[in-house]
């Protein structure tokens, strides 16, 4: 598996290519046989292209992006959901979900057995659709693939919310698995959404918890810092207490946190530590689209922050796509989910 830095394949410049193809046009000239070659030499050019995960969205050119992440228009149910889950989002709660998520046996399926699984729950966070998860993410698939992005990332695109699992393993209500997440243990961001509803929430009284760095050293790194527990950023954590957690961060500089999804598919799968990155901070939205929380970054969340931002615009904009034909589309991805997993997982 790729560790960062990972440096896709080097293209050939545009003369290689040109001169790569330029015999096969000119060498064979009867019985179709260049029009073949031709096609075959233009196709190579194409998958080579593909591996450019990182060239600017294009299936989203024509899109009114004013229209999507606008809640201050958005309906009670979201509003709700954001009030609820920034006064239950606390640093003690996180501690506690931490230690029961690791005692608990959740399941063991394949990949698609536990997106069909996931496609009863319509995320009450999202103010851009009602639509069920399976739709989302196959939207989210089929946006990436339009574009020619690579295998790696369409399959990325697929089960990059597959950690919502955990609303049909025991979560106490949607709060503490879906929406935006955010760092808790320091000062809330006036970065993220409905921020004043913080106000209820005890962590934002407390004289630690309410400073900038809070429990945190400056350049930490974001694999040291505790996000609010959700669907991508679930940790496992040995901690029990605020006085074991700050004195764990202090003493060696981490708080020995895993990411769940990140945690599941990082041990199953052959994706590259980009799809890892994509799945992991997905919705981290106060940091990769606002900017909050920099001073905690290191120079490895500078790098990965690239290829977060480079998967956000079809985790987003194809959520006003038509439907899609699941059955259809079925065969495609089962084959890419063989190409990157596991007939079956842990979850």
């Amino acid at each position: 598996m790729h560790r960062y830095p990972y440096n896709p394949p080097l293209l050939p410049s545009p003369t290689l290519l040109f001169q790569s193809i330029m015999p096969t046009a000119v060498a064979v000239r009867n019985g179709g046989r260049e029009l073949d070659e031709t096609s075959d030499a233009v196709d190579n050019v194409n998958v080579l292209k593909g591996k450019l995960w990182d060239d600017q969205s294009e299936f989203d050119q024509e899109k009114d992006k004013t229209q999507f992440r606008d809640y201050e228009g958005a309906c009670d149910r979201v509003k709700n959901f954001y009030k609820e889950q920034h006064e239950k989002q606390t640093v003690a709660f996180n501690i506690k979900a931490r230690v029961d998520f690791k005692s608990k046996t959740r399941a063991r399926m394949g990949v698609w057995e536990a997106i069909e699984m996931l496609n009863t729950l319509v995320d009450e966070s999202d103010p851009d659709t009602e639509l069920s998860q399976i739709e989302h993410l196959l939207q989210t698939a089929e946006a990436i693939r339009r574009d020619g992005k690579p295998e790696w990332m369409q399959v990325t695109g697929l089960v990059h919310d597959l950690g919502k699992l955990l609303f049909l393993f025991g979560s106490e209500g949607q709060w503490d698995v879906v929406g935006d997440t955010f760092v808790v243990g320091c000062k809330f961001s006036d970065k993220i959404i409905y921020p004043n509803t913080f106000e209820g929430n005890p962590d934002y009284y407390d004289a630690v918890y309410s400073t900038k760095n809070g429990i945190y050293q400056p350049g930490c790194g974001l694999d040291n810092v505790m996000l609010s527990w959700g669907h991508d950023e679930i940790h496992s954590t040995l901690v029990t207490s605020r006085a074991h957690l700050v004195g764990s961060i202090e003493r060696d500089g981490r708080s020995d946190m895993l990411a769940y999804l990140y945690h599941v598919l990082k041990d199953q799968s052959s994706l590259p530590a980009e799809g890892l990155a994509m799945i992991r901070y997905h919705s981290f939205y106060p940091w990769h689209r606002e900017g909050a929380y920099r001073h905690l970054m290191n120079e490895k969340d500078e790098e990965i922050l690239d290829a977060v931002q480079a998967f956000n615009p079809y985790d987003l904009y194809s959520k006003s796509d038509g439907t899609c034909n699941v059955e259809k589309l079925k065969p495609y991805y089962q084959g890419l989910i063989k190409k990157f997993f596991p007939n079956e997982l842990d979850w």
